[in-house]
């Protein structure tokens, strides 16, 4: 997934605090390089890729305003051999640069937050000390993202291990992370972190 997709655009401008119009619409792209498939929602629009041509998809009414997050509107997207992912809220930060704080890691290629990085994304690397473990990835769209997975939840080593892990990103570039919103915890920890919420996706 670490070519770049019409979606990167999306989700660059939302980035910057430039949201598709509030029309109730759906955009419909081309499906994801390795034969994934989307739907991410801003708000009051839709954005999808598929494989699917849209005469397909426009009966299923996947509107701006949470359809295209339907479960039987995912199960349509997914076909009768796919699997639909969690939906999860997409956040976005911008780098802080400077000296890296977390060294890489050469010794979690069986951890599960790491096997699935690689499952799913592409240029997957892996940072991290005694607090826990970062992965950085281009991932949907191309997009850069970062998952997290802190050793001791719940003792302030989250929010310090995140901070850390913004060293390792360019000062301004921006950082995107999906997170499940059942998650409180880790939400809160991105939120205060400086992460900002931009909508919601799903992959399938």
């Amino acid at each position: 997934m670490s070519e770049q997709h019409p979606l990167l655009r999306y989700l660059l401008n939302a980035a910057d605090g430039r949201f598709p119009a509030a029309d109730g619409r759906a955009t419909v792209l081309p499906a994801l390089p390795g034969g994934l498939e989307c739907s991410v929602a801003f708000t009051g629009h839709a954005v999808i890729a598929t494989a699917l041509p849209y005469r397909d998809i426009e009966p299923q009414r996947p509107d701006g305003y949470g359809a295209c997050l339907a479960p039987g509107f995912l199960r349509r997207l997914a076909g009768p051999g796919g699997w639909v992912g969690v939906i999860d809220v997409t956040l976005v930060a911008r780098g802080t640069g400077g000296v890296p704080r977390l060294p890489e890691r050469t010794d979690a290629d069986r951890h599960p937050r790491v096997r699935f990085a690689r499952e799913t994304r592409g240029a997957v690397r892996v940072h991290g000390d005694d607090r826990g473990l970062v992965t950085l990835a281009h991932g949907l769209a191309g997009r850069l993202e970062l998952g997290i997975e802190a050793a001791h939840p719940g003792r302030g080593t989250g929010a310090a291990l995140l901070r850390d892990a913004l060293t390792l990103i360019p000062a301004g570039h921006p950082i995107f992370a999906a997170v499940a919103p059942g998650n409180a915890r880790s939400l809160r920890t991105f939120l205060a972190t400086g992460f900002t919420p931009i909508g919601s996706e799903v992959l399938l």
